[in-house]
């Protein structure tokens, strides 16, 4: 049996596990590690499993993931995300729509404290569904809106995703989140864009709230400087090369901890809470990735992804045309597989075909977080729409993907001006 055949059958395999509801990571390590015995043999397999396994969970660099999480949860737990809506609704809330627009910019901020898309997606709906259903939003595009802004926690730093996508392709995590920044921006103002063309031709869609006075604005920006002031020091420390990524988890967790204490929302219980959720999620989270890693070492010995660099090398394609096909493979694929899963899954197979075009792979990785944002807003298992539609019982799961459409066609413009101006991931990085 030729290695390419084996390749072929240990990805049916996977696809089968999945289909199986078995978790994605040991689907990914059990495909993995029967291929390998196939290729190879068992005994190699075992000591392949075994010690990818004990690498990845002793990884010095891989502790950045647990320290933002952490600081995730703290501020969380904190109770940030209803002063940044609060904040978000006093200062647009007289604009229509100003509710939703206020959700995106919410999402946006707690996004970069967060760094997850269905965390941000959840976090949100619990504060600001209830309220936009009590103003008589139109429930289809509150619904899409919390949904489709809980995706920028992807895009804006700092990104699980990304620290997942420099590990995989030697770039910088530091480097990435930077570079996701000018896009995740973009990204809200398009969302505010389409909010605010929407309700201005509807108004009963999104009506206005009355406007809230200076002093009150004031008031409430003064409620958010402290994780203002948190993102700068992490985001900033890291530009100006102060320190690492995972010296800035470390930063961003202890400042995390301050802004809790100050706010006089520490407590014992909220500490057990939020390490007993960073614990869950970076298990989850570390498994998931040790899983890939043996996924890739099998796909590697297969030579499958040689073969197909080789291939597409030789079908004389333009290189912006092998791009938009492996761009919608991702979107594809992003709709039945977790975001992290597939980009753990997928890098390894596409990398050397990008090595060969010789693609900016700083440019290419905010690509890719875009379009798995198409991916976790898309049926048929968008998980944001999914998190939405559970935490909010008398709107339908269907509703929620209708209020998405349109800001699938405005993450797709985004995608393609990134295409067109490289410039707006690249230049904030080469600064550093």
């Amino acid at each position: 049996m030729s290695t390419s055949l084996v390749g072929l059958l240990g990805a049916l395999l996977f696809i089968l596990l999945l289909a199986l509801s078995m978790p994605v990571g040991f689907a990914m390590a059990i495909a993995g590690c029967l291929g390998f015995a196939l290729i190879s043999n068992p005994g190699a397999a075992c000591h392949m499993l075994s010690s990818v396994f004990f690498e990845t969970f002793s990884k010095y660099d891989y502790t950045v993931i647990p320290l933002f999480i952490f600081m995730g949860q703290v501020c969380f737990h904190s109770g940030i995300s209803k002063r940044l809506f609060d904040t978000a609704y006093k200062c647009v809330g007289r604009l229509p729509g100003g509710m939703a627009t206020a959700t995106v910019a919410a999402c946006a901020a707690f996004g970069a404290i967060c760094g997850s898309g269905p965390a941000t997606a959840a976090t949100m709906a619990a504060v600001t569904l209830p309220e936009m259903k009590k103003r008589n939003y139109c429930m289809q595009l509150a619904s899409g809106t919390v949904a489709s802004a809980g995706s920028l926690g992807m895009m804006i730093p700092p990104s699980v995703v990304f620290i997942v996508y420099g590990f995989l392709t030697e770039q910088s995590p530091a480097k990435l989140f930077i570079a996701g920044i000018i896009p995740g921006l973009m990204f809200v103002l398009l969302f505010i864009a389409y909010i605010t063309w929407k309700c201005i031709r509807n108004p009963q869609l999104g009506p206005a709230s009355p406007p809230s006075s200076w002093q009150e604005k004031l008031h409430s920006l003064l409620g958010v400087i402290d994780p203002l002031l948190l993102f700068i020091a992490v985001i900033g420390g890291m530009f100006l090369g102060w320190f690492t990524p995972t010296e800035a988890g470390s930063v961003g967790a202890l400042g995390s901890l301050v802004i809790a204490a100050c706010r006089k929302s520490l407590s014992w219980s909220m500490l057990k809470r939020s390490l007993m959720e960073t614990i869950r999620s970076s298990c989850m989270i570390l498994l998931i990735i040790a899983g890939a890693m043996v996924f890739s070492r099998f796909l590697a010995l297969s030579r499958i992804p040689t073969e197909l660099a080789s291939a597409l090398t030789r079908m004389q394609m333009p290189g912006w045309l092998i791009i938009a096909c492996i761009l919608a493979t991702f979107v594809i694929l992003g709709t039945v597989v977790d975001s992290l899963a597939l980009v753990l899954m997928t890098i390894p197979v596409f990398l050397p075909l990008l090595s060969a075009l010789n693609v900016d792979l700083i440019w290419f990785g905010v690509l890719v977080v875009a379009v798995v944002q198409v991916g976790v807003i898309s049926p048929p298992v968008g998980i944001c729409a999914y998190v939405v539609s559970g935490l909010i019982r008398d709107v339908s799961l269907q509703s929620v993907f209708k209020g998405c459409i349109p800001y699938m066609g405005m993450l797709v413009i985004g995608i393609i001006l990134l295409m067109l101006f490289p410039a707006l991931a690249t230049w904030l990085p080469a600064m550093m």
